[in-house]
């Protein structure tokens, strides 16, 4: 299993929301670039970008993910409203290595068949969960679909990967939702990527040890609840 941080984007700047919610903003870093060198001086093989902005119809950050992509050679995944065959081919040119597509991957099948056929490999589809149930729209909408349902779904698919937010965990720091990762590394194929409360550096074994390919850190790396540079020694694949 590897450990990817991290770097939600929101006005320009990197930030960390504890629960998904925009008024719950813990950290503000102003410089996502330096934010994003730092991670790779310390040995992160990749990175997790994420566009709350365009997620919610706030506005984007493209400006900013362009330079990031342009500025680190790592592995990078990129994500956060994107909804149309155009966003993924910019970002895949821009230099993306996966890009994670969320809302209509779920609510659309026919488009999520079209773009997987066309980019295969290349996408990873955001599952975001609170109590198992899909959330959508930058969390701001429950779908009527459990986890157990959108997994058959996605497993038809030749999609680089799937990654599953625990949103009732999601910066709160207080331990991954182990029970839901499990079920879900037993149901697809897909590697799994784990995300939502993970704060300790058992956590990430536990994760390990159920069959987790990867696992997104924000908050416990931010506020150096965990050692950066041990967990990218550790948790190098």
């Amino acid at each position: 299993m590897i450990v990817i941080p991290a770097i939600d984007l929101r006005d320009g700047a990197c930030v960390q929301l504890v629960g998904g919610e925009y008024a719950q903003e813990r950290v503000r870093l102003p410089d996502p670039i330096a934010v994003a060198l730092d991670w790779e001086a310390k040995g992160f093989q990749a990175l997790h970008i994420v566009d709350l902005d365009a997620a919610t119809g706030r506005g984007d950050n493209r400006r900013v993910i362009e330079l990031l992509l342009d500025r680190t050679d790592l592995t990078v995944q990129v994500g956060g409203g994107i909804r149309d065959r155009e966003a993924i081919a910019w970002l895949i040119d821009a230099g993306a290595t996966y890009v994670v597509i969320g809302t209509r991957a779920l609510e659309d099948d026919e488009w999520l068949a079209e773009v997987a056929e066309e980019f295969p490999e290349q996408l990873i589809v955001a599952a975001d969960v609170r109590e198992r149930q899909i959330v959508t729209r930058g969390w701001t909408r429950t779908m009527h679909m459990d986890i157990d349902e959108a997994m058959e779904k996605l497993s038809q698919h030749p999609l680089a990967g799937v990654l599953v937010t625990a949103v009732h965990k999601e910066g709160l720091m207080q331990g991954a939702d182990l029970s839901l990762m499990d079920d879900v590394v037993q149901s697809t194929e897909l590697a799994v990527i784990a995300s939502g409360g993970i704060a300790t550096d058992v956590d990430l074994r536990l994760l390990d040890d159920r069959g987790v390919a990867a696992a997104v850190l924000g908050m416990a790396l931010y506020t150096g609840a965990l050692d950066a540079a041990a967990i990218a020694e550790e948790f190098r694949g």
